[in-house]
Order: C-alpha cells, then sequence, then structure tokens
C-alpha cells in the first residue's frame, strides 16, 4: 500500500500537471545567435490592404515583424519584382481569371491579378517596416516566363537567386521566415530552405495566408513533413 507521503507527492503531481499544463509544455525562449538569420517575404504594398492581391490581414505582420526583427543581427528580405505581362499573370492568358490553374513547361501555374510590377508603389516595401539593420534585398520573379516563390530557388526548382550561398558565406545555420504569404512564398522559402540544408522555423503570427482551395493546410503539411518547425514570435527572446 501507498504510504501517506507517497499519496501527498502523487496528488501534488497531479494538480501541478492539471492546473498548469501550459506552464509545463512551455517551450524555452529561442534567442537568434550570428548563425540566424530572419528572412522577411514579400511585405509589400500590393499585398497589403488596398493592395491588387491584398493578404486578409496582411498588415498585421508588420509591427511583429518590426519587434521580432530587433533579435537578429542578420536580416534579408525579399521583394516580388515582376515584369509587366509577367506569365503568372491572369490577364496575359486569354479567357483565364486569377486563382485558375494552368500547365505550364515547369510545372503548375496558379493565375494571379497583375501584381508588385517592377518600379511601382505596389512592388514598393510597407512604408511602415522599420528594420533598418536589414542587410540584403532579394528580387525574385523578375524572369517573365517564369514564377518565384520562394526566396532560393524559382518555380523552375533550378534557377538560384543566390540566398542559399549568401547565407552559407554568412555562417548561417539556422533561418526564421515571416511575411507574405504563408501558403506561397513563406512555405516554399520555408521548404527550399530545409532542402539547402538549414534549420527551419517559420513564425506563424508574423505571417497570413492566402488560403487558395485548401491551401494553407497543406502548406502547413507539407512544411511539417520536410521538419520546419512552426513556433510563435513570443518564442523568442527580444531584448527589451
Amino acid at each position: 500500500m501507498l504510504d501517506r507521503r507517497q499519496i501527498v507527492a502523487a496528488l501534488g503531481t497531479t494538480a501541478l500537471a492539471t492546473l498548469a499544463p501550459t506552464a509545463l509544455l512551455a517551450a524555452p525562449s529561442i534567442k537568434p545567435d550570428d548563425a540566424s538569420a530572419l528572412l522577411v517575404i514579400d511585405v509589400q504594398n500590393c499585398f497589403l490592404p488596398g493592395g491588387s492581391l491584398a493578404v486578409k490581414e496582411g498588415e498585421q505582420v508588420v509591427p511583429v515583424i518590426n519587434k521580432m526583427a530587433k533579435a537578429f543581427s542578420n536580416v534579408v528580405m525579399t521583394q516580388d519584382w515582376h515584369t509587366p505581362g509577367h506569365v503568372s499573370f491572369a490577364s496575359v492568358h486569354s479567357g483565364k481569371k486569377p486563382f485558375e490553374t494552368i500547365d505550364l513547361p515547369y510545372g503548375k501555374q496558379v493565375l494571379w491579378p497583375d501584381h508588385c510590377v517592377q518600379g511601382t508603389d505596389g512592388a514598393a516595401l510597407s512604408k511602415d517596416l522599420a528594420i533598418p539593420h536589414a542587410e540584403l534585398i532579394i528580387r525574385k520573379g523578375f524572369h517573365k516566363d517564369v514564377d518565384s516563390y520562394s526566396a532560393f530557388l524559382e518555380a523552375d526548382g533550378k534557377t538560384s537567386t543566390g540566398l542559399a550561398g549568401y547565407l552559407k558565406g554568412r555562417k548561417i545555420k539556422r533561418v526564421f521566415v515571416a511575411g507574405l504569404a504563408t501558403d506561397f512564398c513563406v512555405a516554399w522559402t520555408a521548404l527550399d530552405a530545409r532542402k539547402a540544408g538549414f534549420e527551419v522555423y517559420v513564425v506563424e503570427d508574423a505571417c497570413r495566408g492566402i488560403d487558395n482551395q485548401g491551401s494553407l493546410a497543406k502548406a502547413w503539411a507539407d512544411m511539417a513533413k520536410a521538419g520546419v518547425k512552426r513556433i510563435q514570435s513570443a518564442d523568442i527572446a527580444v531584448s527589451a
């Protein structure tokens, strides 16, 4: 039989688990180091309220990213940078509408409203981003006949942006991905970062998705399968 001390100890353990499950399971704060980089994906006017391809609640990522970026000494930002008449625009395909899918030589392509055309205000980064220490801006999607969601590779899966080489040259080991949109440019970036050998975290509350025909759930499932870690900005230690 259990003695009184054993019973009290068991009850205490049960009570602790019942009253404070969150505390017991909470992950420790992640402190970015010199081998860590924050990738801020496509926080551009076209993807914000009033833009031609606005992501619902897209503007809400900006203050989260600004705060989080203070924890990183290495920050890279990206811009969609399309030519006029880009192959991904529904307007260049007769009879096609935005969000329909077509086959192109490199695979399936979702058709989009015209967006982020080179040199336009829509292609500009949000004026509310406050990351003066960002070291590099990667522009993607500037080849007229191929789209580019990922910050690492164009949609053909072989044309490199040079980002992997840049990060490895800086001895970066792990990357944290935030921005727009979760289920396209963020997810493709995270997946290609894993393929390039980086430890990868996607900061969920610093992203927003489009969710076209279940694309958001699929993106999270694909990222989990690839070993991408899903975290919140509160998991990152930011100095006051």
